[in-house]
């Protein structure tokens, strides 16, 4: 009996150990891009929320997107950078790894200005064929870029939680942030 209460003493101590070791503002914004490498679903729901208001794509594009994305988030790479902790507040600076999709997009919107009737059916624009255009491109994406974020955490009730992240980093993790 003495064995067993040691066991769940040792069992209690060790997880809340283990529960305090992960309640770190680093370890908070490493679990953040972890979700994103292993398409976590609340990830892949918000990933889904954007497509689907996207309203210019047809389903299949929907589709072609959501696996780009998918493969995006998977390949996606970090390095935590430093951790600033004042009380309440922290901030940890990470450098981030990703697919350089703007310049791919800004290629595709300088060949659309130079090249509008390629994009035509029946004598006017069709931004489906567009869009079209701009999946193939992006698909053949090789080149990576790197960003330094800082992302921001409250405590809350003794525990860390990520503050309300920017469009601008949100641009940076998808890889599409136009400096």
């Amino acid at each position: 009996m003495r064995k067993i209460f040691i066991f769940i003493l040792s069992f209690i101590l060790f997880t809340g150990c283990n529960n305090t070791l992960l309640n770190t503002p680093t370890k908070k914004v490493e679990m953040f891009f972890q979700n994103y490498q292993s398409l976590d679903k609340n990830v892949i729901s918000q990933l889904n929320d954007v497509i689907n208001n996207e309203l210019t794509f047809t389903d299949d594009q929907r589709k072609e997107y959501l696996e780009l994305m998918k493969r995006h988030y998977q390949s996606l790479k970090y390095n935590i950078k430093d951790e600033v902790i004042d009380g309440d507040q922290a901030v940890v600076t990470v450098e981030v790894e990703v697919m350089d999709y703007s310049k791919i997009l800004n290629d595709a919107d300088e060949y659309l200005k130079n090249n509008k009737d390629e994009f035509t059916k029946d004598g006017e624009y069709d931004i489906s064929l567009f869009n079209d255009y701009r999946l193939k491109q992006l698909k053949k994406a090789n080149d990576k870029v790197k960003y330094t974020i800082d992302l921001s955490l409250s405590k809350i009730d003794n525990e860390w939680i990520l503050d309300e992240i920017s469009k601008e980093t949100r641009d940076k993790i998808n890889g599409i942030y136009i400096y």
